[in-house]
């Protein structure tokens, strides 16, 4: 039952009258469009006021472009909302969440690997910044799935890894960063990622623990962050079926839900025993793992009525409307529930300080040259991070440092380094790598997958490939992304053509500036380093370390063995 006097809205009574004279003033389509939350419009291809007058939605989300045009949209779309929007994007990693001219500063498992909370609050409140300065209000962030199956293609890097208490001071800390900065955190991806393997944008991916684990690892996180007032919950496609057998025992196999469409794990699991008085959100609803469950007009209907508030995104926006429209009007979405989450969606805007009570905004940027004025700042402090993270696994035959007395000649392998896939952050390695490499007096060759030497592959030996270099450099940059089925190592099909093969006879290094788990595919490497992110701050703090400039500092966040024996060798 909604209490708009609990957390986490706390509002009193005049408050809760405005709010809902506010809800009964909207018309039922006004009503429709605020669970709507589409994907951010671009101004050369939509006229922007047009579009929210059209669909008068509740929330919007950006992807990122400049920090000018983000902030000239996202003006625009407030002008023309009759109430004030939620703005949303998704700043896990940065400011370059929303700003393509933000910081990168560095993704969750870099600020755990420093194992100091100080690390997470800073990218909030960097990250806060940022958005705040174009406009936006609303972060989905932060992740607090643990990182549990290493072989999970989606949650990796982008979780404060697999110790719970790391999980719950980093979430925290990156939460009062972007509060600090008047920025809506949104916990996510309930009832939990990072137990399946598989991504839950490809299907309705499962958390498979029994309900007293899920309840001693997931469930204390979120009780934790419920108890401590946060605002909104973002809600996956992933089923948790422990938990509906225990709220509803009879209920079949082919019943159970994703979250998503289950009203066991919302109204349910989250509402009443968790006790969550606030905001639910999907995570995108164009995923696979949304829409094989049923019909999409059958489905969502069945979000509304699982206890959620707001859809995010849409496939065809005109169909989507028309499908909850036609639910209204049926009696399929009773006009108790639709107003129901409204008046949740209106309390949130009002408790977070978007409008007053009388529905008027309590919007405000600073001017735009705070990114310029602060830019500098906000490397120096994902400098700082980046030397306190970088993780030195193992080095079993003391091949670091590197000098070019010891090793004049590298040979360059860079493993993935593509821009393809959602969650990209940082761009390619390559280039950077060699620069510095030979900045530091290293004949660096970078070995070319694309033109393949193939007397090399089928005929060179060890004596051959020692004429042309001393020692072998991988820098593997296989991100994480949506819609994947691993981060795994894919050498060339080719006889593993850049497979180091030779490890045992000519020095070689391996350093991961994306995933912490390769040593799963290559665990007899001599030395490995994990970097967890692939920006400039944590390129220069890996070469500096390689070269003996800095001490290695970091805390592995996850078990980077895998579990394997021979990777500890």
């Amino acid at each position: 039952m909604l209490d708009l006097t609990q957390k986490p809205y706390g509002l009193n009574e005049i408050q809760i009258q405005a709010v809902k004279k506010q809800v009964a003033a909207l018309d039922t389509e006004a009503k429709i469009g605020q669970l709507f939350f589409p994907i951010g419009q671009d101004e050369k291809q939509v006229d922007i006021p047009a579009f929210i007058q059209k669909y008068q939605p509740g929330g919007i989300m950006y992807r990122p472009d400049t920090s000018s045009k983000i902030r000239r949209e996202l003006v625009a779309c407030q002008a023309a909302s009759t109430l004030p929007l939620f703005t949303a994007a998704n700043l896990e990693s940065g400011g370059n969440g929303i700003i393509t001219d933000g910081t990168y500063f560095g993704t969750p498992l870099e600020m755990a690997a420093t194992d100091d909370p100080h690390s997470a609050y800073e990218l909030g409140a960097v990250a806060g910044e940022e958005a705040h300065a174009v406009g936006t209000n609303m972060a989905f962030a932060p992740i607090v799935d643990i990182d549990q199956n290493f072989r999970n293609p989606i949650m990796n890097t982008r979780t404060f890894g697999s110790d719970q208490q790391r999980v719950l001071r980093m979430s925290d800390a990156q939460r009062q960063g972007l509060e600090k900065h008047h920025v809506i955190p949104v916990i996510k991806h309930f009832p939990g990622d990072g137990v399946d393997e598989r991504d839950q944008h490809l299907l309705a991916s499962v958390n498979s623990l029994s309900a007293d684990d899920w309840m001693a690892s997931y469930g204390q996180i979120y009780r934790h962050m419920i108890e401590g007032g946060i605002s909104t919950v973002m809600i996956a496609h992933i089923l948790q079926p422990a938990w509906e057998r225990q709220l509803d025992p009879g209920i079949a196999d082919q019943d159970l839900r994703p979250a998503s469409s289950s009203a066991n794990l919302i109204n349910g699991l989250l509402r009443t025993v968790l006790k969550f008085n606030g905001l639910a959100i999907t995570d995108a609803t164009p995923m696979l793992g949304y829409n094989a469950v049923m019909p999409r007009e059958q489905l969502l209907p069945a979000t509304i009525n699982a206890g959620i508030d707001m859809i995010l995104f849409n496939k065809n926006i005109d169909e989507d409307y028309a499908i909850i429209r036609t639910a209204v009007a049926n009696g399929t979405i009773s006009q108790e529930r639709l107003d129901e989450a409204v008046t949740r969606i209106v309390g949130t805007k009002v408790a977070q300080g978007l409008m007053t009570v009388d529905g008027h905004p309590l919007l405000s940027m600073p001017d735009a040259d705070v990114l310029v004025r602060n830019q500098a700042a906000h490397a120096a402090q994902a400098e700082a991070v980046a030397s306190k993270a970088v993780t030195l696994v193992k080095d079993r035959d003391h091949l670091l440092p590197l000098t070019p007395e010891k090793y004049p000649r590298i040979r360059l392998y860079v493993l993935g380094d593509s821009d393809d896939g959602g969650f990209k952050e940082g761009g390619q390695v390559t280039g950077a790598f060699q620069q510095q490499l030979e900045a530091a007096g290293f004949a660096v060759t970078l070995f070319d997958p694309k033109h393949l030497d193939f007397h090399e592959i089928f005929e060179e030996g060890v004596a051959d490939l020692k004429k042309k270099f001393d020692l072998a450099l991988y820098i593997a940059n296989v991100e994480t992304a949506s819609n994947q089925t691993t981060t795994r190592l894919d050498w060339i099909h080719l006889m593993a053509a850049n497979a180091p093969w030779f490890m045992k006879d000519i020095p070689t290094v391996f350093v991961s500036t994306a995933n912490p788990y390769h040593l799963f595919d290559i665990p007899m490497v001599s030395t490995f380093v994990n970097a967890y992110t692939g920006n400039q701050a944590t390129i220069a703090a890996v070469m500096r370390k390689l070269l003996g400039q800095e001490k290695f500092l970091g805390k592995s966040p996850v078990d980077p063995f895998c579990g394997d024996l021979t990777a500890r060798l």
